[in-house]
């Protein structure tokens, strides 16, 4: 038996980091979250994931600045920061709402978490999640599991 003492697992924080930093990548890029994930494609992506505990410790503005050169990522035009009319939530915040998804998408389809990260981003449900005038990306994680389930807002 492991103990967490209070903390959650090494592998959960560094899907929330992996998470995050697809977020602040794809504000920075103004590209929707699936063409930053599809753009890093599964190496990359898995790489982040892997060395997130030390990419973690890094200023994350270079770290980005890195990912974005290895993975040739160019300005898109979706900025839905801009577009929001409400209250931003940050890319941590947003990171925390795919990393449970992504976890739960995991568990309940018995894949890989790299798999269920590129099939939660390319989903339908990203797109609401990343509309900041919807109350999508602060619902429940269940609810949200359940939308993915469904593939459809329920």
């Amino acid at each position: 038996m492991t103990e967490n003492n209070g903390r959650e697992a090494a592998k959960d924080n560094d899907l929330f980091f992996t998470c995050s930093l697809i977020d602040y990548i794809a504000r920075k890029t103004q590209n929707t979250r699936a063409d930053v994930v599809n753009m890093l494609g599964a190496e990359k992506v898995e790489k982040i994931y892997d060395l997130a505990d030390i990419y973690h410790s890094d200023n994350i503005e270079r770290v980005s600045d890195d990912f974005i050169r290895e993975a040739g990522i160019r300005n898109g035009e979706f900025d839905n920061v801009k577009e929001c009319n409400y209250a931003i939530p940050s890319h941590w915040d947003i990171g925390k709402v795919y990393k449970r998804l992504i976890k739960a998408v995991a568990e309940h389809e018995k894949i890989g978490i790299i798999e269920a990260l590129f099939k939660v981003y390319n989903s339908f449900l990203s797109t609401k999640i990343d509309d900041y005038n919807s109350s999508m990306y602060y619902e429940n994680p269940a609810y949200l599991l359940e939308c993915y389930l469904e593939s459809r807002v329920i």
